[in-house]
């Protein structure tokens, strides 16, 4: 039995288009297209996503009294993480363009998987309260919310959609390095369990893909500075496969050893699959190893002589990303085109 065509949507004011299939909500479809609607909990209970039918049928789906009330269904509102097309639709909406457009919350989560990729990386991944969701932009951070009233921040290594990745959008990626006498970090290694209970603020930073250019992209990251660039990977695939977004990507990856690298196998799998370049580094290399040696962003460097066409993302400790500005800036890259996550063990 074939499927009926999708439904288009038409936002107000920007004049953005997407096509919704039966039986897929509105949200859902703008965010698979590569549109950020604003939004919360995702199942009609906060009221972040309302917005305003200027044409067409809408279905409300199980929007509850207490976020649309009835006033408010009268006068043509709707929240879209629940509401489905009956026809071609307008709505007029506020789009998420920016950092500053998503709200900041303090929320509870739930350790939901730890597994050590490496000796000294835990992988973490939380899961949100069942009716909470994280808005965030890819390549954003989290803040752990301590008892003693210091925090400690992480970036998120996902994407904030789902399509892309097997895990579901309530769960947060988090890679944690271990920092010998850190108290939080050996708390992860020796004492933390899955079902504990943390809580989190977030999402915070300026360090997402700024979508608006067209140039090619050069990712560099120190050892856990791979994470943040994890997530920015797998949105511009993301909105890649929509069509909004085909710009050249070039990964590199610095690390000590082969063992620090990883998830090498997900990055080669990138190289392979998406066409995306990807030179991992070694400054103490493995006695087999045949790949590139020294410090990752000379690597860098030695591959452009001109880096004036590119937009730089750089993640990891404090002296590699004071050194790629210097460099790749001395090499014509705009200042304004280089965006910089620094690792260091204070609070971001």
């Amino acid at each position: 039995m074939a499927h009926p065509a999708p439904h288009s949507v038409t936002l107000r004011p920007s004049g953005r288009q997407f096509g919704v299939a039966a039986g897929v909500t509105i949200l859902e479809a703008a965010l698979d297209a590569g549109i950020n609607l604003p939004y919360g909990c995702k199942n009609g209970a906060c009221g972040a996503c309302k917005g305003k039918v200027l044409a067409g049928k809408i279905d409300l789906g199980g929007a509850q009294d207490s976020a649309l009330s009835a006033a408010e269904r009268v006068a043509g509102l709707a929240l879209f993480c629940c509401a489905k097309p009956l026809s071609d639709l307008t709505l007029e909406v506020r789009e998420v363009n920016a950092a500053r457009d998503i709200p900041v919350k303090t929320l509870p989560c739930r350790v939901q998987q730890l597994e050590r990729v490496a000796d000294d990386v835990m992988m973490i991944r939380l899961k949100l309260p069942t009716n909470e969701r994280l808005q965030f932009l890819a390549g954003q951070y989290i803040e752990f919310l301590l008892a003693d009233g210091k925090r400690r921040a992480f970036s998120l290594a996902n994407a904030p959609h789902s399509s892309n990745s097997p895990h579901a959008d309530d769960l947060l990626e988090l890679h944690v390095r271990h920092v010998p006498g850190g108290n939080f970090t050996d708390h992860v290694f020796h004492q933390m369990k899955v079902k504990d209970i943390l809580r989190i603020e977030g999402p915070l930073g300026s360090f997402f893909l700024r979508e608006d250019s067209a140039k090619p992209i050069l990712l560099v990251a120190g050892g856990t500075g791979f994470a943040p660039l994890k997530g920015l990977i797998e949105h511009a695939l993301h909105i890649g496969a929509t069509g909004k977004m085909r710009r050249p990507m070039q990964l590199y990856w610095g690390a000590k050893n082969r063992a620090g690298l990883y998830m090498n196998a997900l990055a080669e799998k990138w190289a392979a699959e998406n066409g995306i370049s990807y030179t991992p580094v070694l400054s103490e290399p493995d006695a087999d190893w045949t790949g590139r040696t020294g410090l990752v962003h000379e690597a860098v460097l030695a591959d452009h002589p001109d880096l004036s066409a590119y937009q730089a993302y750089v993640c990891g400790a404090p002296v590699m990303c004071e050194a790629a500005l210097r460099d790749f800036t001395a090499r014509g890259l705009p200042k304004d085109e280089f965006f910089a996550d620094v690792f260091s063990y204070a609070p971001k």
